[in-house]
C-alpha cells in the first residue's frame, strides 16, 4: 500500500467525527452525549497542536470544567450561542467571538449548550508533554503520559 499523503486542503465538516465520544472513564463520559468532534488537526499529520470542529446539541458540554498545566487552548465560535463556564462565572458566547485559556492558571473552563440550537466552534490546543489536568467540579485528574490520557480520582486510586 502506497505512502499516503496529507490533503492540503478540505471541507471540515465532511471529515468523519471521531468515533470514541469520549476518553473520559464512566461515569464521566456518558455525561458527553450530544457532542461531536472532527479531528482536523491529525488529518493534516500536525503535530505540535490539535484542531478539531466540534459540535454540541443542545443540552450537551465541550468537556468536564478543566485546567490544564502545560496545554494552552483556543475556541473560536461559529454557530450558536454557548454559555462558557469559568471560575468568573458564566457568560454566553456568540459567532465570532473567541476565548483562550492559559495553561497553568487553574482557571476551570468549558462551554455548555443551554440553547434549542446547534453550536460549532473551533478549538486548538497545544500538544505540550506531561500535561496534567484537574477538574475542580468533580473527583478526576489526568495525566498525559506517552501520548495517552491517564485518569484517576483526586486521591490517585485510578478508575476501574
Amino acid at each position: 500500500m502506497p505512502n499516503q499523503q496529507p490533503p492540503v486542503a478540505i471541507l471540515a465538516a465532511e471529515v468523519p467525527a471521531r468515533t470514541k465520544p469520549s476518553v473520559y472513564p464512566e461515569p464521566f463520559a456518558s455525561r458527553m452525549a450530544g457532542r461531536e468532534k472532527r479531528v482536523l488537526g491529525d488529518l493534516f499529520g500536525l503535530a505540535n497542536f490539535g484542531v478539531n470542529l466540534t459540535r454540541l446539541a443542545p443540552d450537551a458540554s465541550s468537556a468536564l470544567r478543566h485546567a490544564h498545566a502545560k496545554q494552552d487552548e483556543f475556541i473560536y465560535i461559529l454557530e450558536g450561542r454557548p454559555t462558557l463556564h469559568t471560575d468568573e462565572g458564566r457568560r454566553t458566547l456568540a459567532p465570532g467571538m473567541c476565548a483562550g485559556f492559559k495553561a497553568g492558571t487553574g482557571n476551570g473552563h468549558r462551554l455548555i449548550n443551554e440553547t434549542s440550537e446547534v453550536v460549532v466552534y473551533l478549538e486548538v490546543g497545544d500538544r505540550s508533554k506531561g500535561d496534567t489536568v484537574i477538574y475542580p467540579d468533580d473527583d478526576l485528574k489526568a495525566t498525559l503520559v506517552d501520548g495517552q490520557w491517564r485518569f484517576c480520582h483526586k486521591d490517585d486510586t485510578p478508575y476501574g
